[in-house]
């Protein structure tokens, strides 16, 4: 054996040429494969520390009988294994040979083992100050070589964090988020697996391993991350597993835990919980951002709708056109299948849908979901917000699970209310549900006022007795029509011997008599018809775009009708006049006609219908 100085001179050498390499080119074997040469060793293994597996394992894969591929940390406490580490240096005796074994130490810290093997006693050329001297030597180089590799990896790891967060900066989108997140981990993980335990409901199209945050199991580890805000371990000795939970955590709120199963692992190290719960923070302050935008920008909606709602409320819309803006706005906004505004009576017993509201509304199944609705309200005397319901007599029939409702009250008055459904379960968030609320009591006001103006107006001009409209309006309508349209009819009546049932019966059976040919004559012709009292006994009708022949026929329809249908029994007389845009005609001539075709019929008879062209004026 050369001497000590000339020994030591080239393991340094050694040493030199495999860190000249460089890093991404340093093997553990090659190191091997030198110390034999050097040592004259047959075979020369490094067993060094693995924190995750807690064990101290071979390098490179050793194929010697007697000596283990790796040993666990609590080997090292057993004075009866192979390695004491009473001692630096120590030989041992094998079937085949003899080894002898060195602690790798650098500053108190245990980093290994280098064991030389010898077939032969080759050993006894290498003394125990020689040994000593290549122990420190290869300790003061392992351990330089563990704090380079460790430095590179964590440049890689923080490089890839560095990037994640550029990104993070620049998303705006939860999923996208969360993918680079995953791609980050699996970068520095390749062989672990992981899941996303979030705090909410969360719907994304792409393929996350995303869970509910079960919050029945308060012991489990998730759910102690999520509570506590700290990273939780558990490990499995027997097959050696262990899983993370690191919490999801803002500045405001722990929005989720990241859940890693380690496959292989005993423990986890320190240096990889650090980086571990700085990447998990990370993520959690990028989701809080995220949520908070989002917040935001749903807030300025929030706002939007309700500013536009108002403005629109308030430029005198029709309550038709108020109910079908808002239908319309509600459908958007939500999401939601079908809108309906429901009036209740005063006594809160009947029921009215407002025009405007969606057609599912003015169906017969639509029944049984406002009387119950109407029952919780007037019981809970609250909003409703229901995510799956179920009748109480009919489980499981329901069409629509999700269902919202907002009572339209004012000063304590429940008017009616506004009900919102959608046929999935726990569509609507509780924030569309105060939103709604929110909206509807904006609106209610506007409501209440259309309504109102509505009332007032059909006061104006209706006829309190026959809920027929007043004569003026009906002379402002044919008036209007005569303008636009191509042809019309107009029909005088007079309830023949009405004078006779007053004086017979009463004022009040008179009065009585005026409503039952009020409704026959409502209940008998077009909405787009005008059905009005002219005056006394005497009622008209005026049918735009409809031809001689059929307002004669409508006319005698309902002299029939008013003979079957009215108790006590009356007749009535009717004068017809036509006109059409082919001829120079007026509202008055067309008055005169029909005046006169009335007296022609009260005059010969009565109970019958005087067509009155106006060539025979």
């Amino acid at each position: 054996m050369e001497n000590k100085s000339q020994f030591i001179l080239n393991l340094k050498s050694i040493f030199f040429d495999i860190l000249q390499k460089g890093e991404s080119l340093f093997r553990y074997e090659d190191l091997s494969n030198h110390l034999g040469n050097l040592t004259g060793a047959d075979q020369v293994i490094i067993y060094l520390k693995d924190e995750w597996k807690q064990a101290f394992i071979a390098e490179p894969n050793i194929a010697v009988s007697g000596l283990p591929s790796s040993f666990s940390y609590e080997a090292i406490n057993d004075s009866e294994h192979l390695f004491n580490v009473t001692n630096n240096i120590k030989i041992c005796r094998l079937d085949n040979g003899q080894a002898v074994i060195i602690l790798l130490v650098q500053e108190d810290k245990l980093l290994g083992y280098l064991v030389l093997y010898f077939k032969k006693d080759q050993l006894n050329a290498l003394s125990a100050s020689l040994l000593n001297d290549l122990g420190n030597i290869c300790s003061d180089i392992i351990g330089r070589i563990n704090t380079l590799d460790d430095f590179l990896t964590e440049k890689d790891r923080y490089k890839l964090l560095f990037r994640m967060t550029e990104k993070f900066q620049n998303s705006r989108k939860m999923d996208l988020l969360l993918q680079e997140m995953l791609i980050t981990l699996k970068k520095v993980y390749p062989g672990f697996t992981f899941f996303l335990l979030l705090s909410h409901d969360y719907k994304t199209d792409l393929a996350l391993p995303i869970k509910d945050l079960d919050y029945t199991e308060e012991k489990n580890g998730a759910m102690q991350a999520y509570a506590t805000g700290r990273i939780q371990v558990e490990s499995r000795l027997k097959n050696k597993h262990s899983t993370l939970y690191a919490p999801l955590m803002g500045r405001q709120g722990i929005y989720g835990v990241l859940q890693v199963n380690a496959a292989e692992a005993v423990i986890f190290p320190e240096k990889e919980l650090t980086f571990i719960s700085l990447l998990a923070r990370t993520t959690g302050g990028a989701i809080e951002n995220v949520q908070l935008y989002q917040q935001s920008q749903q807030l300025i909606s929030d706002l939007q709708l309700i500013n536009e709602t108002s403005h629109r409320l308030n430029s005198d819309l029709r309550l038709t056109e108020t109910i079908k803006f808002m239908t319309e706005q509600i459908k958007d906004s939500f999401h939601a299948e079908e809108v309906g505004f429901i009036l209740l009576s005063q006594e809160g017993e009947a029921f009215n849908v407002l025009n405007g509201s969606t057609s599912f509304f003015f169906t017969q199944e639509v029944t049984a979901y406002i009387e119950l609705i109407k029952q919780k309200m007037i019981e809970e005397e609250e909003a409703i917000f229901i995510g799956d319901l179920l009748f109480p007599s009919k489980r499981g029939n329901t069409l629509f699970k999700s269902v919202m409702a907002v009572p339209m009250d004012q000063s304590g008055e429940l008017h009616g209310f506004v009900l919102v459904m959608n046929c999935t379960p726990y569509h609507f968030t509780f924030e569309s549900f105060k939103l709604l609320q929110s909206l509807i009591h904006h609106s209610t006001l506007a409501f209440k006022n259309s309504l109102l103006r509505e009332e007032l107006e059909n006061l104006v001009i209706t006829d309190h007795l026959t809920k027929l409209y007043s004569r003026n309006y009906l002379d402002d309508q044919v008036e209007i029509s005569m303008n636009k349209d191509k042809e019309g009819v107009l029909l005088l009546i007079d309830i023949d011997n009405f004078k006779a049932i007053n004086d017979e019966y009463g004022h009040q059976v008179g009065d009585d008599i005026l409503r039952q040919v009020a409704d026959i004559i409502t209940n008998h012709i077009r909405s787009s018809d005008i059905g009005s009292r002219w005056g006394g006994e005497e009622l008209a009708i005026y049918l735009p775009n409809v031809t001689a022949d059929t307002g004669t026929l409508i006319a005698r329809r309902l002299n029939t009708k008013v003979n079957s249908l009215t108790k006590p029994q009356v007749s009535i007389s009717c004068g017809v006049s036509y006109w059409n845009d082919d001829i120079e005609d007026s509202y008055s001539a067309l008055f005169k006609r029909a005046d006169e075709g009335l007296y022609k019929a009260k005059n010969s008879g009565k109970n019958k219908v005087v067509f009155k062209k106006k060539t025979d004026v």
